[in-house]
């Protein structure tokens, strides 16, 4: 007899079902959310056949946090089922529309009792690799947060500031400078900056780090500051100032994190096996290789093919077709971390290597729109590493792109 585990996740406790082949309900249990909680559910699966070696599947909404944990120790399958799935499947047991914890853990157990081959089970990833999926995700959230924070200071810059925007916007990384974040947080208002001394410059630049050039980028600083622009009134313009001191500690605080994440991204992802096939791939560094693997993880039987890959991308384009209506177009639900990534990997190829930068132009010449060609060529891309990930072999340009004529009449 099988038997199949539904789990309705909750903050402070979760309520637990158990069916059999036919639907019986076998038991049901609500447990807290602790060690002692995990405890007496592994002890209820137990009762009910669980072993090492044939554990109970179990359907749950969520595919983390220490309940997920507890339950994957072993080679026991997780089905992490999509909310919006589990309240479809729950309309087949009630018209009603009744709901309640007890009644939705009953209908994620029978989600796995009928169509347990229309769900895929979490996969069995390396430690490592989950650890590199956690960092990833946290480094790219901080350059997200980030580059809110920056977009947050320039708006604010061009209320009262608009000589702060002229001395920075233009150099690489612009506001999220270290040297423009010690000098507006010396000099938060304008009519601080314009006071500011070339020592007084100097100085910010040095707790910046910056050690060359500093004599000529404090007279253009000076020379800036001390220019003719539109101003707010004083009470006003020192409002403002306490709030881009505000803005400034925080994207301090935003870019310390950002760059100490990175670090700790580049040592884990150089530690794991795929990192060098990874790395062997145009347009893909340490950063974007890791987040790439994050998504993708290193459970070789994740997908199918590489065309289930690219699905779960959103690189690859959808069908709908109803009668004589037909639309191709591209995919709504991915995993937009990878597709994110996917577009930055394309980008990247485009100055890397010659076939990837004739791919796109092909594509492009076909009538493809830029965002249009560069999902194209993250798609072929992507079967690539498919392949070479599964073989365990580096990039090759030759076997990659000259196997198309047209990309080769490009070229030429």
């Amino acid at each position: 007899m099988n038997v199949y585990c539904g789990i309705d996740w909750a903050e402070r406790h979760h309520d637990v079902a158990l069916v059999d082949d036919i639907g019986t309900q076998l038991a049901k249990r609500r447990i807290t959310d602790d060690a002692a909680g995990y405890r007496v559910l592994l002890e209820l699966l137990a009762e009910h056949g669980d072993t090492a070696e044939d554990p109970i599947p179990v359907a749950i909404e969520t595919s983390h946090g220490l309940l997920v944990a507890a339950l994957r120790t072993g080679a026991r399958q997780i089905y992490a089922v999509n909310p919006l799935s589990a309240a479809r499947y729950r309309d087949r047991h009630s018209v009603s529309r009744k709901k309640s914890d007890p009644g939705d853990a009953l209908v994620l157990a029978n989600i796995l009792r009928t169509d347990i081959a229309a769900h895929r089970p979490l996969p069995a990833d390396s430690d490592l690799a989950r650890a590199i999926t956690v960092l990833a995700r946290a480094q790219q959230d901080a350059v997200w947060h980030r580059q809110q924070l920056v977009n947050q200071v320039r708006s604010l810059l061009k209320t009262f500031f608009p000589a702060a925007l002229e001395a920075f916007q233009g150099k690489q990384h612009g506001l999220a400078r270290p040297d423009a974040r010690a000098v507006l947080a010396a000099a938060p208002t304008p009519a601080r900056a314009e006071k500011f001394s070339l020592p007084q410059f100097q100085a910010a630049l040095r707790r910046a780090g910056r050690v060359r050039g500093l004599d000529a980028e404090a007279r253009r600083l000076k020379e800036i500051f001390r220019g003719d622009y539109a101003r707010q009134p004083q009470a006003v313009e020192d409002a403002m100032g306490h709030q881009l001191s505000a803005l400034i500690a925080q994207l301090d605080a935003a870019c310390h994190a950002a760059d100490d994440l990175a670090k700790v991204v580049e040592e884990s992802f150089r530690e794991h096996p795929d990192a060098e096939v990874l790395l062997s791939f145009p347009g893909l560094g340490v950063q974007l290789g890791a987040r790439v693997l994050a998504e993708i993880g290193d459970d070789r039987s994740r997908f199918a093919d590489a065309r289930a890959l690219k699905a779960y991308a959103g690189s690859a384009p959808i069908t709908r077709a109803s009668g004589r209506k037909k639309f191709v177009g591209r995919r709504f639900i991915k995993n937009d971390r990878l597709i994110n990534a996917g577009f930055l990997w394309a980008f990247a190829a485009l100055t890397s290597s010659p076939g990837a930068d004739a791919h796109y132009r092909r594509r492009r010449q076909a009538g493809d729109w830029h965002a249009q060609a560069q999902r194209h060529l993250f798609n072929r891309l992507l079967g690539q590493l498919f392949h070479c990930l599964q073989a365990q072999q580096l990039f090759d340009e030759h076997h990659a792109f000259t196997s198309s004529p047209a990309d080769l009449a490009v070229t030429a």
